[in-house]
């Protein structure tokens, strides 16, 4: 008999115990994950251990600053280790990377919850946002050479293609669809029209997300709390799995769990869950 799939999801939580409180345990609960990476976690450790419960084993690299950012991931396996450097040692992510090694079988499967902050055109905030790119860019290859079955998981704040922002034509010279902001995912997983993106282009990395759903739009992952945006689906998809080839040849299902109603959302974000049959 096969086994049973390793589910791993992610999420931009918008703050964890807001999220509680509108009924993402419920969520989890009922959903089978075995590795979730959280974004936007804005808690201490002890507050994420308490709402998440029993049986998660927990690793957290809270913000700098006290009540922002902030990256976990909670794993029904034990991490074997975990690492949140990410560039030069003058260089703070301010809780937005985390790397961490699971053993499962008789494999290492790496994971890391990854938070790019939204950046903001012509100051320092998209200035620093390029920089955190630039580190991740130098940071893919060493973490393929690590291991082979890799996966970045979170909030990447960049719409990669035209296919991934319901009004891109509108959000051209806006922050997360900037030309530059784009290039750098043409060199993680290859550019648009390149017959080998998603499948060798660029650093190898592959786009789970369009590599599974194709050349459709969306599905969208991010919704403004404001307007109609949920109800009329005007979304962003932002919210990725990028995959190392070996990891991304063995994805079984692909699924964005949009909440049904909008007054059933949890987080302006959806979590984004993958099934890899490893």
């Amino acid at each position: 008999m096969p086994s049973k799939p390793l589910r791993i999801a992610t999420v931009n939580v918008n703050g964890i115990r807001a999220a509680y409180r509108r009924g993402m345990g419920d969520w989890l609960a009922d959903r089978g994950v075995d590795i979730l990476a959280l974004q936007e976690v804005r808690a201490s450790t002890d507050d994420l251990t308490a709402l998440l419960g029993d049986g998660w084993d927990v690793v957290h690299d809270p913000a700098t600053a006290k009540g922002r950012a902030g990256v976990a991931i909670a794993s029904r396996h034990r991490a074997s280790l975990h690492r949140v450097e990410l560039g030069g040692p003058d260089f703070d992510t301010a809780g937005r990377w985390l790397e961490a090694d699971y053993e499962v079988g008789d494999r290492i499967v790496t994971v890391v919850s990854a938070y790019v902050h939204t950046g903001e055109v012509d100051t320092p905030k998209q200035i620093e946002k390029y920089r955190f790119l630039d580190a991740m860019e130098h940071r893919l290859p060493e973490l393929a050479a690590h291991s082979e079955l890799a996966v970045v998981l979170g909030d990447l704040n960049v719409g990669h293609r035209t296919l991934d922002i319901k009004n891109w034509r509108g959000n051209r010279k806006n922050a997360g669809f900037l030309p530059d902001e784009r290039a750098y995912f043409d060199r993680f997983v290859g550019a648009e029209g390149d017959e080998l993106a998603n499948h060798g282009a660029g650093l190898g990395w592959v786009d789970v997300g369009r590599r599974s759903a194709g050349e459709v739009d969306g599905p969208y992952t991010w919704w403004s709390w404001r307007g109609k945006a949920f109800d009329n689906d005007t979304g962003w998809r932002i919210d990725y799995h990028l995959a190392t080839q070996a990891l991304a040849d063995t994805v079984a299902s692909y699924t964005v769990d949009r909440a049904a109603a909008y007054d059933e959302r949890w987080s302006d974000h959806a979590p984004v869950v993958v099934d890899y049959a490893i």
